[in-house]
């Protein structure tokens, strides 16, 4: 019989509990030294690299606080972020990530300044069609959000902080105006049933200004499921740069290719059915 496959959340609660049992065993009293983790690392069989990177991503964590109050909980918040220390040098990782939100994720630069860049989504039929199409298996949900902004911190040689945020004010405000103009209906729904001169119609009123009511907050609560998309869509990014999977040749040139051509094959890809024999 094949052995029985220990699941990732599994796995990942067995090391860090096997972690915390070996560090049990030194006396490290109110800490460690960089010297003296890296050595520990060693001794449990952790490549110093990947220690290295865990250390940095440490040093540089922030922490983003929620908005309190009855509106953030109903509208969510404004803006997404995500952060990763990747492996590579400031401007190859800069202009591999420029290429990347560009040409795979339907992005357009809207502004560069001196230590981040920010993308907007691409307007025009071809970005359109693209997105409408989900070509190449993508939902391309930062293309979403009003503006992303990107940026790439030296920490020292070999390792940069890359941090990304996502503004999705737009989706905020779409949510609210969906939900002020359901709100306003169960108000006037509510306020006819109070003055209705028809005894059988105010419950009837009061029933259906409830319910637009709750329909309100449906709406407006929305943005968990929204949000999620593009949050997953800012770790994917950082993903792929940590795994080395964006590089800078991603920027490289490349011959112009028509755009009537290019939406001609994306068409040709998304109405391809698989199996399909080929044509002769």
């Amino acid at each position: 019989m094949p052995a029985e496959l220990i699941s990732r959340a599994a796995l990942e609660r067995i090391i860090q509990r096997a972690a915390e049992l070996q560090a049990a065993e030194r006396d490290i009293g109110d800490g460690l030294t960089k010297d003296e983790l890296l050595a520990l690392g060693q001794d449990v069989g952790i490549p110093p690299r990947y220690l290295q990177q865990a250390l940095l991503e440490e040093q540089t964590r922030s922490v983003v606080e929620e908005g309190r109050g009855t509106l953030p909980w109903l509208a969510g918040p404004t803006r997404l972020s995500a952060a990763r220390v990747a492996p590579g040098d400031r401007a190859a990782i800069l202009k591999a990530l420029g290429a990347w939100m560009e040409d795979e994720e339907l992005l357009q630069v809207k502004r560069r300044h001196a230590d981040r860049t920010s993308w907007e989504p691409k307007v025009g039929a071809f970005a359109s069609i693209q997105r409408a199409l989900g070509t190449k298996g993508k939902s391309y949900a930062l293309a979403r959000a009003a503006e992303v902004a990107g940026q790439v911190t030296q920490l020292e040689p070999g390792f940069c902080h890359v941090q990304l945020v996502a503004n999705v004010q737009n989706l905020r405000r779409a949510r609210l105006i969906g939900a002020g103009a359901l709100a306003a209906a169960a108000g006037a729904a509510a306020a006819l049933g109070a003055v209705a001169p028809i005894a059988l119609i105010s419950p009837i009123l009061f029933a259906g200004g409830a319910g637009l009511g709750i329909a309100a907050i449906l709406v407006a609560r929305r943005h968990r499921a929204q949000n999620e998309r593009i949050q997953v869509g800012l770790e994917q990014v950082l993903d792929r740069l940590e795994r080395g999977e964006i590089r800078p040749e991603h920027a490289l040139p490349g011959p112009r290719v028509n755009p009537l051509v290019r939406i001609a094959e994306e068409l040709r890809k998304a109405f391809d059915t698989p199996g399909a024999r080929p044509r002769t």
